[in-house]
């Protein structure tokens, strides 16, 4: 396979890997599917990570999904052990 194909299978990857997180966060129920609201809050978020304050925010941003990571990993070990 030539490097440009490998590289484009990667890509193609990680926009669906970035998809399923913001379907997985509700956001797109939660907009109405309305792109210019999950824009302007990707924005949003972006500035705050640029910001003076981004250390801080990457830190509470970061705390906040681990937690959900590990929440969902838990249920599903418990639905495997039920």
């Amino acid at each position: 396979m030539r490097t440009w194909q490998v590289e484009r299978r990667k890509r193609t990857r990680q926009l669906i890997e970035l998809g399923g997180l913001v379907l997985k966060a509700g956001i797109v129920e939660l907009t109405n599917d309305d792109r210019a609201i999950i824009y302007g809050a990707m924005l949003w978020i972006a500035a705050k990570l640029r910001g003076h304050d981004g250390k801080h925010a990457r830190e509470l941003l970061a705390a906040k999904g681990k937690q959900a990571f590990d929440g969902e990993r838990r249920e599903e070990q418990m639905d495997w052990r039920t």
